[in-house]
This record gives structure tokens, C-alpha cells and sequence, in this order.
């Protein structure tokens, strides 16, 4: 688990290929790598990868067919810049929001406004993520926590002061960028509870679709 408040600023230092899949490995900047072990969770831009070797200075991490298919790690490229979160402990402050590195799928950056001394970025989700963004609500945006404060069909308005701009990748987002997104994990689990049926239920509105469509047939009244 993460809580989207990024430690450092890293890049891509090789991107190896390894049996249709990659490996990448990403130099990690200021990230104090003293506490990590082999088979630590660490987010790359959103997206939890497994460290299979590391030193002070970087590490490795293999990445699946799944993370390359739901994530822009598809796009990277060597030297791309990308945010670090190492996995959160018992102790960690929760200064943003639980996050679980389970990116749901890959924005654009559609309109950047000067906004005084902040900057709002516009951001279009794909199909079927809008539903779970609400105004107000917590995102995760290259694995940044983030407020969306205005929602607008599938687009939302984040406002980024400039600290987290600086700190972040965020500084080189313009028209067109993509961004991992991952939704607040409450709303995914709310709609999953409100539209859960048990088998018996299902088999209930099966038979009632059933006899509703003998009805309007004319075969039974």
C-alpha cells in the first residue's frame, strides 16, 4: 500500500527485454534506499513494481504483460523521469490517500490554465473510470495524490501549486501527456457491494426476464 506522496524524483536508467516482457531499471534520485530488501514494493509512477535488485543508487524491477497492457509504462522510454514511493509502513503518515499501485488505466493531459500561482490541468478518463471520479475526491495521477476539484463528463480539473509541480513529474505535463490513473479504491468497492447478487439472486431475475418476455410474447398471461 502507498499513500501518493512522492519521496523522489527518479528515471529510467535501461529498459531490458526479458521474455515478451521488460525489466526496467530506474536510478532513484534522493530515494533513501537503506530499509529496502529484495521483494519490497516500490511505485513507479502509480504503478507497484517488485524489486529484484537494487544498491544505493538504483534498482530493478520486472514488469508483466498486465502492467505494460494498463499502464503508460508501455511508452517508456530510457531517461524518462518518474515518481518513486516506496511502500507504505505501519508508521508512515497518511498525508495523502490510500493508494494501492493498481493503476485502473491511462489518462491524457487535455488543457493546462494558468491559474495565479497554481496551474489547472485538465485530464481526460477512459471508458468506464469517469463514474468513480467525483469532485472533491482523491485520484491517484502518476501515482501523485491528488484532489479532483471540478468533474466535467469524463474529464476532471486537478490544481497543482507549484511545490508539487517541482517535486514531480508534473512539471513536464502539457496537452497530450499520458498519466497513470487509479481511482479512489472506496469506489470501486461500494459499486461492488451495491451490485453483488447472489447466485440465487441472479437465477431469480434470470427467471423473472424469462417469464416477462413469455408475457409479452402472448404465450402466458
Amino acid at each position: 500500500m502507498f499513500t501518493g506522496i512522492i519521496a523522489s524524483l527518479g528515471s529510467i536508467k535501461a529498459i531490458n527485454a526479458k521474455s515478451g516482457d521488460f525489466e526496467l531499471v530506474i536510478a532513484v534520485g534522493k530515494l533513501d534506499m537503506s530499509d529496502v530488501q529484495l521483494g519490497d514494493s516500490i511505485a513507479v509512477n502509480g504503478t507497484c513494481l517488485t524489486v529484484t535488485a537494487f544498491n544505493h543508487d538504483e534498482f530493478s524491477a520486472d514488469v508483466s504483460s498486465e502492467s505494460i497492457k494498463r499502464t503508460k509504462l508501455q511508452q517508456a522510454k530510457t531517461g524518462d523521469k518518474v515518481n518513486l514511493e516506496k511502500a507504505c509502513t505501519p508508521d508512515t503518515r497518511l498525508g495523502g490517500h490510500i493508494v494501492s499501485g493498481h493503476v485502473d488505466g491511462v489518462g491524457q493531459i487535455i488543457n493546462v490554465i494558468e491559474n495565479g500561482s497554481a496551474t489547472d490541468y485538465w485530464v481526460s478518463a477512459p471508458d468506464g473510470l469517469a463514474k468513480y471520479i467525483a469532485e472533491k475526491g482523491s485520484i491517484t495521477v502518476d501515482g501523485i495524490s491528488l484532489t479532483s476539484n471540478e468533474v466535467s463528463g469524463d474529464a476532471f480539473r486537478l490544481t497543482i501549486i507549484p511545490h508539487t509541480a517541482q517535486e514531480t513529474t508534473i512539471k513536464s505535463w502539457q496537452i497530450g501527456t499520458s498519466v497513470n490513473l487509479e481511482v479512489d479504491v472506496i469506489a470501486r468497492y461500494l459499486e461492488r457491494l451495491m451490485s453483488y447478487q447472489t447466485p440465487e439472486q441472479s437465477r431469480q431475475q434470470k427467471d423473472d426476464a424469462m417469464l416477462d418476455l413469455l408475457v409479452k410474447s402472448g404465450f402466458t398471461s
